[in-house]
């Protein structure tokens, strides 16, 4: 089941759509209300609401600024305002279209990743409207890729083979895995697989697949690839260091050894670094958190194969970069061991499995 979008914008632009936007922001508190001026006739803005001259101004500002719309107008202007504004399926907030009568929450944008499936069904419940679901594996009873991937906390590497592998769900057609790790079969019904093993066009037989794997790979058009986020970074840096050196050093590496950045679950490095501007821009960046670990925890790490006099001196620990990957990892595998370049040090460990 999608999660709920944390952050909901609800449109009116008739008299009808703000009596049940009002309802609706109830039932969504920290929900924003957004009101054409042309409604109002003449009458007081809801508490709340904020009031615009031009729908398509409007949503166009304000569509990618939410995890979720509920828009109360036909399902024509939607489409109409909403297909220049449409970038992937991967990235789309979800939209739910309501009548102004409350019949209907028809889920729109994004059903699957972005929870307008989900969304549309709690609209419905607090409106009484009807939940209006058109995804195939939805109304098939039918597991979506997609939405296991979700779960599972994995990335979808070529979005456009999601539709391969959901019709042959809905051809009934199993599906060769290839989960090494592994980090999918417990999610993907055993009546959906095919089998397991090394290559899903064994004999030249072209059949659906799906690899989980966080090396750099490539995989036929019948392939989905998906990337676990099973590997950490450690870091070590001097003072001081950029935020641009340190990604160039942690891309370039990735590359050259082969690993997927997708796969990255985290940065790591020591509590001294706290502080480090050039780390903590680089971990927003990316989009991972970032782990700290004090001298103790760096030094109770018995696994480290490059120790350090230098910084042994200064930091009182044998090893920052491996030190503090493999502590992340959950004293997983350390599949490169410290790498130094300029002013920067990395090493990355393979999270443990049973933590993936």
């Amino acid at each position: 089941m999608a999660s709920d979008p944390e952050k909901i914008c609800i449109w009116a632009i008739t008299p009808g759509g703000i009596v049940l936007g009002e309802r609706l922001q109830a039932h969504f508190p920290g929900s924003d209300f957004m009101v054409s001026s042309g409604a109002m006739m003449g009458k007081t803005l809801p508490g709340g609401a904020s009031n615009f001259k031009k729908l398509a101004t409007a949503l166009g500002e304000q569509f990618s600024h939410y995890d979720a719309h509920i828009c109360i107008f036909s399902t024509g202007i939607a489409v109409r305002l909403l297909a220049p504004l449409l970038c992937s399926k991967l990235e789309d907030p979800a939209v739910v279209v309501m009548d102004d009568k409350g019949f209907h929450a028809i889920s729109l944008i994004s059903g699957h990743l972005g929870g307008a499936n989900e969304l549309a069904h709690r609209v419905a419940k607090a409106s009484g409207a009807t939940p209006v679901i058109t995804t195939a594996t939805d109304v098939n009873s039918l597991p979506s890729i997609d939405m296991i991937a979700k779960e599972c906390g994995l990335v979808i590497d070529n979005p456009p083979s999601i539709k391969t592998v959901n019709m042959a769900f809905l051809r009934k057609e199993p599906i060769f895995l290839i989960d090494p790790l592994p980090c999918l079969i417990k999610a993907l019904p055993e009546k959906f697989r095919a089998g397991q093993g090394q290559d899903g066009g064994q004999n030249g037989i072209k059949r659906v697949s799906i690899q989980c794997s966080d090396v750099l790979l490539s995989v036929p058009r019948e392939t989905l690839l998906l990337r676990p986020k099973s590997l950490v970074a450690g870091m070590g840096c001097n003072r001081g260091t950029s935020q641009s050196e340190l990604m160039a050093l942690l891309t370039r590496s990735f590359e050259r050894l082969g690993l997927s950045l997708k796969s990255l679950a985290a940065l790591a490095t020591t509590e001294v670094k706290a502080d480090e501007p050039g780390l903590l821009d680089l971990a927003l960046s990316l989009d991972v958190p970032i782990l700290f670990y004090d001298k103790d925890a760096l030094n109770s790490v018995e696994t480290i194969q490059n120790p350090s006099k230098t910084v042994e001196k200064f930091l009182g620990v044998k090893s920052v970069c491996e030190a503090a990957a493999i502590l992340a990892s959950h004293s997983g595998k350390l599949v490169v061991p410290k790498i130094k370049k300029g002013n920067a040090t990395l090493a990355v460990a393979r999270i443990d499995p049973d933590y993936l």
